[in-house]
């Protein structure tokens, strides 16, 4: 299969069929990510965002990571942006400090199979934004603790530790959302397959069209 690097090569040399391919591959990311956190009304317009942002600065990717972690950084920045928008005080969003879970009840319901995953659901979404996005990019979405650090601006050693805060928080939030000690049991003894789970999971059909 032609590599994300030798399809990025043939669309910067002008090979527009190239860059469809590219973008293509990684749309299933993207779909997630903002589905994930917007739900698909919203994801829609914020998806279409993320790629034009993509074609337009297809020349800035200098291949200090995988180009799907660069993707996905991309499809950070549209959300911060689109947070912004929706808060009266838009400068004093911190996304180290704001949640999610300020911006109105989780969109997400709909994705979860079992009562385990939406409890996982909402444990990411009362993260501070940029702990979820870095503990989904991780563990959903293969990005390496390398990769992240780059794109947060953090040293290597600084990112594991936001990814061992972001799992403290998440199983602590896991632990207190779930009904019974059964269910709690078993959403934190399996936390690693959830995430799979989802990490897997297709979205529903017209997600992002």
């Amino acid at each position: 299969m032609t590599s994300d690097e030798e399809l990025l090569t043939a669309w910067r040399a002008g090979d527009r069929a190239a860059g469809d391919s590219l973008l293509a591959r990684h749309f299933d990311a993207v779909c997630r990510f903002f589905y994930y956190k917007v739900g698909e009304e919203a994801a829609a317009d914020l998806i279409q965002q993320t790629f034009l942002a993509m074609c337009e600065g297809k020349e800035r990717f200098r291949g200090e990571s995988a180009f799907r972690t660069y993707v996905l950084g991309t499809a950070r920045l549209v959300l911060l942006a689109h947070l912004r928008r929706k808060r009266r005080d838009a400068d004093h969003l911190d996304p180290i400090e704001h949640s999610l879970a300020g911006f109105g009840p989780s969109p997400t319901s709909a994705l979860a199979h079992r009562r385990e995953e939406a409890i996982l659901l909402q444990a990411l979404r009362e993260l501070p934004i940029d702990l979820q996005i870095a503990f989904e990019l991780y563990h959903l979405e293969g990005a390496t603790a390398g990769e992240l650090a780059r794109m947060y601006g953090l040293s290597e050693p600084g990112m594991y530790g936001r990814l061992r805060k972001a799992r403290l928080l998440v199983v602590a939030a896991c632990e207190r959302l779930a009904e019974t000690p059964a269910l709690r049991a078993s959403t934190v003894d399996r936390l690693d397959d959830w995430v799979r789970e989802l990490s897997a999971r297709g979205l529903p059909r017209g997600t992002g069209a």
